[in-house]
């Protein structure tokens, strides 16, 4: 990264996105597990006497009076009675469907299903935006998870019991810990893209990278698709982190049992394709500098291969090639009263009912550059203060 002009920086905690380093995980230190919200800050709360749990439990939907106030969820076998309000945290993809389910959304959505409309609300699956990333992989002379993936029983006797025992090794790694944010430079994208981008703020990066210990291909299934031909694969991953593609999330039918249709619609719009373009040939120049040549078995690019060389094919080739960085979002995206495809409002109050909420990663009016767990987790705090102080 530094050879390709990404500086090293102290860190990604301090406001400050632009650089390279390893990244801070939300990792238990004594399990040497993957940490969440579920793990950090329900289980903490577990034993709350005001808290009841409901598990393998399904919100058909949210149930309201005649005044458009909201009473209760049904879960199926009956309904759960709120006393003041429901707060909906489905998340980019549930949260719509369940407002859409209960009333609320596009009014050609629900007539079609014949679903009463309580609030004709069209933004309601709308805006959704994404990370998306992709990668290029070569052969290297360190063990990565390609023979990790394909060999079990040395990868049972070498690091099963030294994690289980002593919680250490390769399976305490999240796997992609280094990782580097930039401007998309603006000599490889087109001069229309680079208009748009520069609406951002200087600080806002467009591309990421990620390091990843095996070939990727087209995300199929990457541990079952590693190589089996005795060689060691590493890919570097770029990802586009200020997407103006944006996706839909609605409903095919009135029975919560159904899962939405989701349309992700990337790389639709053209500043998009330019930025994937660039990060393609600056993941290149990575793999071409001495650094990364340093430990490759040979200098053969093989994923996706030397014959992908045009703008053309680079495109084709990332669309084919492409998969979610899991950051799908805003999709019930917050906004003033005034705009028509708002959902919530500051307060994440759903526009047009009383006594809702949407709290999750669909509230957000836009995606965050970087990755939007802790800006979630700061939001969700914001909004339990507003319900603490009767806001």
């Amino acid at each position: 990264m530094n050879a390709i002009g990404i500086a090293t920086v102290q860190d990604f905690n301090s406001g400050s996105l632009l650089g390279t380093q390893y990244c801070s995980s939300t990792i238990r230190a004594s399990e040497q597990k993957r940490d969440s919200s579920e793990t950090s800050f329900l289980r903490e709360a577990a034993f709350r006497p005001n808290l009841k749990v409901f598990t393998l439990t399904r919100a058909h939907k949210i149930i309201f009076n005649e005044d458009k106030q909201a009473t209760g969820v049904d879960i199926g076998l009956g309904v759960l009675t709120a006393r003041k309000e429901v707060i909906l945290s489905a998340g980019a993809f549930h949260s719509p469907q369940l407002l859409m389910l209960s009333g609320i959304g596009p009014k050609e959505t629900l007539d079609r299903y014949k679903i009463p409309v309580l609030a004709d609300r069209s933004g309601v699956g709308q805006n959704m935006q994404d990370h998306v990333m992709f990668g290029i992989t070569y052969r290297y002379n360190v063990e990565t998870l390609t023979r990790l993936a394909n060999d079990p029983i040395y990868t049972a006797l070498k690091f099963t019991v030294d994690y289980t025992l002593f919680r250490r090794g390769v399976f305490t790694s999240p796997v992609a810990d280094f990782i580097a944010w930039e401007k998309a430079p603006r000599n490889l994208i087109t001069p229309e893209a680079a208009a748009v981008l520069d609406r951002y703020p200087a600080s806002w990066p467009e591309i990421e990278y990620f390091s990843t210990p095996g070939l990727v291909g087209d995300f199929s299934n990457v541990l079952l698709s590693q190589p089996k031909d005795g060689y060691q694969y590493a890919s570097i991953l770029g990802a586009l982190v200020a997407p103006l593609s944006r996706g839909t999330v609605t409903i095919k039918s009135n029975s919560i049992f159904d899962l939405p249709v989701i349309n992700p619609n990337w790389l639709t719009d053209p500043t998009d394709v330019s930025v994937a373009i660039a990060a393609f040939k600056r993941m290149r120049a990575a793999f071409a500098t001495d650094a990364m040549r340093a430990g490759q078995s040979d200098q053969n690019e093989y994923a996706p291969g030397a014959q992908v060389q045009t703008d053309a094919q680079i495109i084709d080739t990332i669309r084919n090639n492409s998969m979610t960085v899991w950051h799908a979002s805003c999709t019930c995206k917050m906004g003033r009263t005034d705009d028509a495809m708002a959902v919530v409002d500051t307060r994440a109050r759903v526009f047009g009912v009383k006594g809702l909420r949407v709290v999750d990663a669909s509230s957000m009016a836009l995606l965050p550059a970087g990755h939007p767990q802790s800006t979630i987790y700061a939001f969700a705090e914001k909004i339990a203060d507003d319900i603490k102080n009767g806001r």
